[in-house]
């Protein structure tokens, strides 16, 4: 007797959802055995003749791509059992089954890795993942993305390319994109919601983005006239701004981040010690006296935060973030004013002040690993990046002596 394969809407059985469990029949010569899929549908939207969604069932589309898959997948091993002369019955033909498909939607993975993520109290990644998602879903324009990985091939992320393109998006903004994008393909791939040979990203390259950054280094001299220009006849945002471009050159190139949480806990023996809230890499270096006198400037009793950036009034981890995303807008703004008064060659922003002092300590001579320990990168190869565009110059410069 031939064996069947079905997936039949179980009525018998109502869950608390008011609907009725989809489940998958096997049948041979008079045994029979059921499995749950893990999806419902209301009963009144199931054709029991044809064991199909009827056409008004909600996500009907989605429910027939997880019949098909799960009745082809168990015809397939039925076909290799009898192909093999293998005995088997319905039960040990699932219980083969080490590890159950469950099918997933594109929305469904992206909310539990973000998910997953603020409970490991990793708010950053989990802010960029819900960042590629409220993306992803504009593309879908503005629906939820209720289909399958399996929709995602290289023609779909072409035409995201596409998207992003005429929406003004740069290389760097749609590599982030389309990489963070990969990583949920992935994580979808390990939960076998999707066939690895179904991963579009094998011919969908992410290298064809031109990743490479503007020169963000300044000279020494410019620097200097930053450090030394005087605002003190200026607004408090502009000082503001000019007092932590100054403390992070001073101070390691720290980030904004870390500069907006820095306590008194943070100032040890004249040194500047705090652990990098990207690396976690622990940051020892010593205190300049014209550092200090920028801490001495913003130093208030009682205040919790040596910068008047965050507060007591920022409790959640949500709250500092919103809080520092808005100063550090401001605080760029206030900086690229500065720069075309003083003449500087390149916009002004806080992150320049982090590659200026990895390049001038190298023209110093600094070792890349040294400066490397002091920006807290994970690697050698990240510092390099920083110093790419010195290095190029320098290379140029030696190649005119070689005639």
């Amino acid at each position: 007797m031939k064996t069947s394969v079905s997936v039949v809407c179980y009525r018998y059985k109502v869950l608390a959802n008011g609907e009725s469990p989809l489940m998958l029949r096997i049948s041979k010569e008079g045994r029979r055995t059921m499995k749950s899929l893990g999806v419902s549908v209301d009963p009144k939207f199931w054709n029991f003749d044809t064991n199909q969604p009827k056409p008004n069932c909600p996500n009907r589309q989605l429910i027939r791509q997880i019949v098909l898959k799960y009745e082809t997948e168990y015809n397939g091993k039925i076909l290799t059992k009898e192909i093999n002369e293998e005995e088997f019955t319905p039960q040990t033909i699932v219980a083969e089954q080490k590890e159950r498909i469950k099918a997933q939607t594109v929305e469904e993975v992206y909310k539990a890795i973000i998910a997953e993520l603020k409970e490991r109290g990793s708010a950053g990644n989990a802010y960029a993942y819900l960042n590629s998602y409220n993306v992803l879903k504009s593309f879908n324009r503005d629906k939820p993305l209720h289909f399958t990985f399996s929709r995602i091939d290289a023609d779909y992320l072409e035409k995201f390319e596409e998207w992003m393109r005429a929406r003004g998006n740069k290389d760097t903004s749609m590599s982030f994109q389309m990489r963070t994008l990969r990583a949920v393909f992935n994580r979808a791939i390990k939960l076998k919601a999707v066939a690895r040979e179904k991963n579009p990203f094998t011919d969908y390259k992410i290298s064809r983005f031109n990743t490479r950054t503007p020169k963000r280094a300044l000279s020494k001299t410019d620097v200097m006239k930053i450090v030394d220009a005087d605002c003190s006849a200026e607004s408090d945002s502009c000082r503001l701004a000019q007092s932590v471009f100054t403390f992070s050159y001073l101070c390691g190139g720290i980030s904004f981040v870390d500069v907006a949480n820095l306590t008194s806990d943070n100032i040890v023996d004249g040194r500047l010690i705090y652990t990098r809230r990207k690396t976690h890499k622990l940051i020892r270096l010593p205190l300049q006296p014209k550092a200090q006198e920028i801490i001495e400037r913003y130093q208030q009793d009682g205040a919790l935060f040596l910068f008047p950036i965050l507060s007591a009034f920022h409790k959640t981890e949500q709250q500092q973030r919103n809080r520092v995303h808005k100063v550090i807008s401001k605080v760029n703004e206030r900086l690229k004013e500065v720069g075309k008064e003083l003449e500087i060659p390149i916009d002004l922003t806080t992150y320049v002040s982090r590659h200026s002092f990895a390049t001038v300590l190298k023209r110093e001579g600094v070792s890349t690993s040294i400066i490397c320990e002091s920006l807290g990168h994970s690697s050698e190869k990240v510092t390099q990046i920083y110093l790419d565009s010195f290095e190029n110059s320098q290379i140029d410069a030696a190649m005119q002596h070689l005639l």
